[in-house]
């Protein structure tokens, strides 16, 4: 299991959980000249062009002879590109990989499934479609599932969602359905964030029982998975 998103009525990032995100490193020495085309995309120094080794195109300078990247410069101040095309600091030890994403990298991708979501749903040819159900890929499988339309009882009060609250797990490609999961999930929500008189819909949750109750329950989800107790 990798992670969970809750994505809002329009389409924004409201809550998200990373699980188990590995990081993929690859480190190698290269002897001058760099047999990889490299280009600076949002301030960071990508892979454009010349995957071998594990190096696959996307992947983000991490850091050149142990010293870490910050953007498009090592912690020291050097500039990456200026250092990759001198040859007297060659050879050169490299560390590629897949970056972590940034708080506003969820939030705009976030926007861009609930788009697709939307888009998938008008050219589906099936009445009343659902959507996006599951997107799969060959490092992970995303799974999506939303609230019913209607009326949804609360504490105090009923609330009309007039669209729909969108629950996307990510997890390895390998594991079967998450239905169960994506269920789970739903009522988790409706118990510690619908039911708060505090909480108000579309916002950001921020709950401590809503955070230890998801934890336990994608936990639980990862140990059925693995056959565990």
């Amino acid at each position: 299991m990798y992670g969970i998103y809750i994505i809002n009525r329009a389409g924004g990032l409201i809550y998200q959980y990373d699980h188990n995100m590995s990081r993929v490193e690859v480190e190698k020495t290269f002897s001058y000249p760099l047999e990889l085309v490299l280009k600076i995309f949002d301030e960071k120094v990508v892979v454009d062009f010349g995957q071998r080794d594990g190096i696959k195109v996307g992947h983000t300078v991490l850091a050149i002879n142990g010293i870490a990247a910050v953007g498009r410069q090592l912690e020291d101040g050097r500039d990456i590109q200026e250092l990759i095309e001198t040859e007297e600091n060659y050879p050169i030890a490299i560390k590629f990989g897949r970056p972590k994403l940034t708080t506003n990298e969820k939030i705009m991708l976030a926007g861009m499934f609930h788009s697709l979501f939307a888009i998938a749903s008008q050219l589906s040819p099936e009445a009343k479609s659902s959507g996006i159900q599951v997107i799969e890929t060959d490092t992970f499988k995303l799974h999506c599932s939303q609230t019913l339309t209607g009326w949804f009882l609360c504490v105090y009060t009923f609330v009309n969602i007039n669209n729909s609250i969108k629950f996307m797990v990510i997890a390895d490609p390998k594991h079967g359905s998450q239905d169960a999961l994506l269920k789970r999930l739903y009522e988790i929500y409706a118990d510690y964030a619908l039911k708060n008189p505090f909480y108000s819909i579309d916002m950001p949750i921020r709950c401590e029982l809503f955070d230890t109750s998801l934890q336990e329950c994608v936990e639980q989800a990862e140990r059925m998975s693995y056959g565990g107790v």
